[in-house]
């Protein structure tokens, strides 16, 4: 069971990382960083993919599965709150990939007893990373990560 520096140091350790990050999407903080900033500031790049990550688990356009709770009076509760509505299995949105062109952006949500509104960020070099064992890399280090 990895703490945020143990799972930053296996999140580098993947081929083509570039960066990466345990960002609070609620607050926009980064809980911890390692590696670059696609901007060169961690602190920056975490406040704005946070907004990227509640967009995504707040609208029901990104998450359909959450069903009719999903409207505005549920967007403040977060995926933890509403991950009964569609397969009972965890948040409504499990990961988003943004493409750029010279690299991805995976965001994986990771399920917490309390909250829910943590998720990892990795920047993934477009040439030599592999984005689909990052991916899976993600969702194994998500299910095992342990926010004290």
């Amino acid at each position: 069971m990895p703490g945020i520096d143990a799972c930053l140091h296996e999140i580098m350790a993947l081929p083509g990382a570039r960066g990466a990050a345990i960002v609070d999407w609620t607050s926009g903080l980064a809980l911890g960083t390692a590696g670059e900033s696609p901007n060169g500031d961690h602190e920056t790049t975490a406040a704005e993919t946070a907004e990227l990550a509640r967009a995504a688990a707040e609208y029901p356009a990104f998450a359909p599965d959450a069903g009719p709770a999903a409207g505005p009076a549920s967007a403040t509760a977060g995926p933890a709150a509403r991950e009964g509505a569609g397969d009972g299995k965890g948040p409504p949105v499990e990961d988003l990939i943004v493409t750029s062109r010279t690299g991805y952006h995976v965001l994986r949500f990771v399920e917490t007893a309390f909250d829910s509104s943590v998720f990892l960020h990795l920047w993934l070099d477009r040439d030599t990373g592999n984005l689909a064992l990052a991916r899976l890399r993600l969702q194994q280090l998500a299910e095992r990560l342990v926010l004290a």
